[in-house]
């Protein structure tokens, strides 16, 4: 072994160590790992950051934006509603939840496509009174498996695409992966939604026994070219139980009606006062054409108290903003729904700061993985004089946790019960990395934006499946879209863009290339070939394939696909054999990660909302990863032969 050897066999031992570890978040320590390696002479100066430049990375970088667009426009959540069933078998909701998942997380970031189904999750399963957790887990690893489908799903994809690339051949193309990937996704989502009901630990949901913030009382106004027009009450009703929907107020030239006659016909200007779940609400505003309104308090008879960190209730009659947002505020039941609030004297103060009750809104965040907030308390990011927001209560693997919040020290998964003006509490998640749980916004799709979204999406995929253009220039033609039709505002382009993911990949594309350089790889793979396959190609895969599995349980996927590229590039230059097979067994274990809940970023997101413990997730988890390896090998044999 020479000096330089040793020198990145250090190195990456270390950087295997820190990245399990979790202590510090996978960009720095990729950093870190690409600084020592270019002080110690092992990655010229000149090529450091030659990494960036990565057709890989700039693929990622547009796919997140791309997969912003989807989310933000509402054309992800209209799908959702049109095609999971609103009634029927509960095993078949729950299948075609987490099928509805992988098939979105083939097409866009697949921590995005989970952001989105977890609440339509949670709230089915509160539908069929099950525990969250055994939709949950199907629905994290289904969306972990759909990644592996296409070039776009899932960064280790793209990162074995560079890798074949680099060797000289074309990049895989978009459905490559498909052939084997599809295979062991439809597999692995059948055996996850059917095995959940065993294998999956019934634990208390963190909101179950903590957080009761009530339903959502909105008022939505019948615009004149709305569907509702010249219908009666009775008809809007019976398509709003398909959502599980009512109208419980009416109000028409300022007069407010409270149980309104079913055969009353209604007219353009009435405003309807409708109670529904928010991810139901949304689908229902437009598909009958209806605007919303504003919120619509329900009780105004809370005393006033100052806050402080266990609890806050605010009130005080005011009247609605002036600009009202596209969303409604969690408030608790009242015995009348009708209840108006009063406007306040029209001589107050206008520079004077007021937050009214109608404007105080709760909501249930969860830190992301990658979140400024992990490690540190309220009180070390002064959260509420910075923001003006209340921290009110912390779960944490189910338990709920009010004592001496500020000084908690917060961890990913963790769900916060924020309480503040709608605006503030967006600002904190956003800066934060903060996943809004059941208590979000409402999305009430824009059909002209979301069309135009899924328009540009689809010309990408068409464009690099046939090879029209490269990945990237695809998926960049596409942001370029995003940018002139105005689907994402200009200033929100960059803030879709994951960039610690983006400084992860810049930053191994160059150790990755130190590895094969001083022939670290090569030793390496002589190693294992010598000793535990023995020169067996098949045992090789198999072995590359685990590997690779068990690198992503613990630590970051596109590291472990970066990092395990170059072995099995080694590996089938020593056995002369197809090098494509090799790759295909690294994009396919590094995106299988089911054990634990720090191995992919979805399983992280589950941990709080379903009340798991880290042991809870190999239960499930490990029977799926010997799945996957009893069907890959031979699908990739098949497939991919070597």
């Amino acid at each position: 072994m020479t000096t330089n050897q040793a020198l990145i066999f250090a190195i990456l031992g270390i950087t295997i160590c820190l990245f399990i570890w979790g202590r510090w978040r996978h960009d720095v320590v990729a950093l870190a790992a690409l600084l020592a390696c270019v002080i110690t002479g092992l990655t010229p100066s000149a090529g450091a950051f030659s990494g960036f430049g990565n057709p890989a990375v700039i693929t990622v970088a547009a796919v997140l934006v791309l997969s912003y667009g989807l989310q933000s426009t509402g054309a992800v959540e209209a799908m959702a509603q049109r095609i999971l069933p609103k009634r029927g078998n509960p095993l078949v909701s729950q299948g075609a939840l987490v099928l509805l998942g992988a098939l979105l997380s083939a097409f866009m970031n697949n921590v995005g496509a989970m952001a989105l189904t977890m609440p339509i999750a949670i709230q089915l399963a509160a539908r069929q009174n099950i525990p969250p957790g055994k939709i949950l887990m199907p629905l994290a690893f289904g969306t972990i498996l759909g990644g592996m489908t296409t070039l776009i799903g899932t960064p280790p994809n793209l990162i074995v695409a560079g890798f074949r690339e680099s060797t000289g051949n074309s990049s895989f193309a978009m459905f490559d992966f498909a052939p084997v990937g599809v295979t062991v996704a439809l597999c692995g989502v059948i055996f996850s939604v059917l095995a959940a009901r065993w294998l999956v630990p019934a634990r208390t949901q963190a909101s179950e026994q903590g957080f009761d913030t009530g339903t959502y009382l909105t008022e939505v106004k019948i615009s004149a070219d709305a569907k509702a027009v010249g219908r009666t009450i009775r008809d809007i009703e019976a398509r709003l139980d398909e959502f599980d929907a009512q109208i419980v107020g009416l109000v028409r030239d300022d007069y407010r009606v409270t149980a309104p006659y079913p055969g009353r016909m209604l007219r353009a200007g009435d405003i309807l006062v409708i109670e529904a779940e928010p991810e139901e609400l949304g689908a229902t505003l437009t598909r009958l054409g209806l605007k919303l309104e504003e919120a619509v308090p329900t009780d105004k008879d809370a005393p006033e108290e100052e806050p402080d960190e266990q609890a806050m209730e605010a009130s005080s009659e005011s009247k609605p903003p002036p600009e009202p947002e596209v969303t409604a505020h969690s408030q608790a039941k009242s015995d009348d729904p009708d209840t108006e609030t009063s406007e306040p004297e029209e001589n107050e103060e206008e520079s004077k700061p007021r937050h009214h009750a109608d404007e105080i809104v709760l909501r249930e965040l969860v830190i992301h993985p990658g979140s400024p907030l992990i490690g540190h308390s309220a009180s070390d990011m002064q959260i509420r004089s910075r923001y003006s927001i209340n921290l009110l209560a912390i779960s944490r693997k189910g338990h709920r946790s009010i004592r001496r919040l500020r000084s908690t020290m917060l961890e990913a998964g963790d769900v916060l019960l924020m309480q503040g003006v709608p605006e503030s509490v967006r600002t904190f998640a956003t800066e934060h990395h903060c996943i809004p749980l059941a208590q979000r916004e409402i999305l009430i799709p824009d059909t002209r934006k979301a069309y135009t979204a899924v328009a540009l999406m689809m010309c990408s995929v068409l464009l690099a499946a046939f090879g029209i253009l490269s990945a990237e220039i695809a998926f960049a033609a596409g942001v370029l879209g995003y940018m002139l039709t105005k689907v994402v505002p200009l200033k929100r382009i960059y803030d879709a863009v994951d960039w610690p993911i983006i400084v992860l990949l810049g930053a191994l594309f160059p150790l990755a290339g130190a590895m094969a350089a001083t022939g670290a790889a090569d030793l390496l793979a002589k190693n294992i070939l010598e000793y535990l396959a023995q020169d067996n190609p098949i045992a090789a895969l198999t072995l590359i394939l685990i590997i690779s599995m068990t690198l992503s349980d613990f630590m970051n996927n596109a590291a472990t696909a970066a990092l395990m590229c170059p072995i099995s590039l080694s590996i089938a230059q020593q056995l002369q054999v197809n090098p494509d097979s090799m790759l295909m067994a690294v994009a396919i274990g590094a995106s299988c990660a089911f054990i634990t809940p720090i191995g992919h970023q979805n399983n992280t997101l589950i941990l709080g909302p379903g009340g798991f413990r880290f042991g809870d997730y190999w239960r499930l988890g490990l029977p799926l990863e010997i799945l996957v390896v009893l069907i890959s090998v031979p699908m990739l044999l098949v497939i991919w032969p070597l």
